[in-house]
Order: structure tokens, then C-alpha cells, then sequence
């Protein structure tokens, strides 16, 4: 397989290979690749939790929100991590 890369992108691997953060040209292709299957797989995980909250919706499970439910909500996550770190502070014995 043959890559060309850019004059600037050309640059930034002999630089990467000169401060000694890779070895080889092949090196940052791997790293490059990696970097770009890990984005990939965020993104349909992003993409299938989108489509299982639009399925949930469908089904009637979603919440109206309002200025009063955000602000019951907030209230109520701040009343749990305030016991949480009760908890942390005052193991039982």
C-alpha cells in the first residue's frame, strides 16, 4: 500500500521521528490509523445511543422538560452526590 501525504504532513512525521515520539514513517500511519478506528467506534456508539433514545421516545419513555423538571433534577443530583460523599467521608465501620 502506498500513502502520500501532504509536504506539511511529511514535516510532522520527520519531526515526530527526530524527537524520537516514533521510530518509523510506518509507525505514525499505525498511529494514525488506530486513532481514526477509535473515533469510528465512538461514533456508532454515539450514532446506536442516538437510535436507541429516538426508539425510547418513540415508545413514550422520554420526559417533558421544563424549567421546574431541570430543576428538580439538578436539586436531586445534587442530594445524591451529597450523600455520596457523606458516604466517602464517614465509611461505616
Amino acid at each position: 500500500m502506498e500513502v502520500e501525504l501532504t509536504p506539511d504532513q511529511q514535516a510532522f512525521v520527520r519531526e515526530a521521528i527526530a524527537s524520537g515520539r516514533i521510530h518509523r514513517e510506518s509507525d505514525a500511519v499505525r498511529e494514525a490509523l488506530s486513532l481514526w478506528e477509535e473515533r469510528e467506534r465512538t461514533r456508532a456508539e454515539i450514532l446506536a445511543a442516538v437510535e436507541e433514545a429516538e426508539a425510547s421516545l418513540a415508545r413514550g419513555e422520554g420526559r417533558i422538560i421544563t424549567e421546574d423538571s431541570m430543576r428538580e433534577l439538578a436539586e436531586s443530583v445534587k442530594q445524591r452526590g451529597r450523600a455520596r460523599l457523606a458516604a466517602e467521608q464517614n465509611p461505616p465501620l
